[in-house]
């Protein structure tokens, strides 16, 4: 019987089982993957008070679970696939046990969005920047998004690759200004406005691109076979097994203190219904929910 169980480990999940263990409760953190969720794929972490310079998603990972793993908090790396949160005992069944709590935070957060196209699922589609942008050293590569999360994926690539065209739904880009200001100062980069990318054509690998224009939309069929394709097409929040919950859009509405609807049952981070989504607001959050769930516990 643990105090707080933790579902995710990024940011939020982390931030939360800190606060929670500073409390003297028992925490444990179930993580399906690695420490750091999404944040420790990115290319690099921007706009966080106090952050090194040149920190990557991995070293910031790295920092989180060395910070967890320090504070004497437990992290099991199994995959959540059931749960039960109603009732004074909370429960959750992974691939490799069970395990009750007084409390639970949903921490989550979500997965990257497909595009549910022909192709996707081809060698050179759905690729990450930091893991995989060095094979594409001097090539041509795609970068599918225009928000925040996609141009920096797509300034790091500029680094790297001979050209980087970012496709982009909207007539333009609509990440914030610090980065469009960065795209111009990249000779190499080209932005593909109101167009999507609606087909991969290979027999194994890319071999052909097809493009869509989403103002007359014409499609454009462009042949490279020797190119990657970077898809940043927002998130979809990982709710699916939280039926015991009214979700609205996907996510979980949560009151000041951050807890649901059910007594005893947090969320935290992007999960959440809310409007900001950055790293500083999951960890906000996962503050919030820990020392509130710490206090639920007595």
């Amino acid at each position: 019987m643990y105090d707080i169980i933790i579902i995710g480990a990024g940011p939020a999940g982390i931030s939360a089982a800190v606060y929670g263990k500073s409390r003297g409760k028992n925490v444990l953190v179930l993580e399906k993957n690695q420490v750091g969720g999404l944040i420790g794929t990115v290319s690099t972490v921007t706009h966080y008070t106090a952050i090194v310079d040149g920190e990557s998603g991995q070293s910031f990972a790295a920092r989180m679970k060395e910070q967890a793993l320090r504070a004497g908090v437990e992290i099991r790396y199994e995959n959540v696939i059931e749960t039960k949160l109603t009732g004074e005992i909370k429960k959750v069944v992974t691939n490799k046990d069970t395990y009750e709590s007084q409390t639970l935070i949903l921490a989550n957060g979500g997965s990257g969005r497909i595009l549910g196209i022909p192709g996707e699922n081809l060698k050179g589609v759905r690729l990450n920047a930091p893991k995989d942008g060095s094979a594409y050293k001097g090539k041509h590569v795609y970068v599918i998004g225009g928000a925040d999360g996609a141009v920096k994926e797509a300034l790091y690539l500029a680094q790297i690759a001979g050209k980087v065209t970012i496709v982009c739904v909207e007539d333009e880009l609509i990440c914030i200004q610090e980065f469009k200001d960065k795209v111009v100062t990249h000779d190499n980069i080209e932005i593909m406005p109101h167009a999507s990318l609606t087909a991969v054509y290979g027999k194994e690998a890319v071999e052909e691109l097809e493009f869509t224009d989403n103002q007359t939309g014409e499609k454009q069929r462009v042949r490279d076979t020797d190119c990657g394709v970077f898809v940043y097409a927002g998130i979809i929040p990982n709710t699916q097994m939280y039926t015991e919950l009214k979700l609205d859009g996907g996510y979980i509405p949560v009151d000041e203190s951050m807890q649901t609807e059910v007594r005893g049952v947090f969320a935290a981070g992007d999960i959440c219904v809310k409007q900001v989504r950055q790293v500083a607001t999951a960890v906000s959050d996962g503050a919030i929910a820990g020392i509130h769930a710490a206090a639920v516990c007595g």
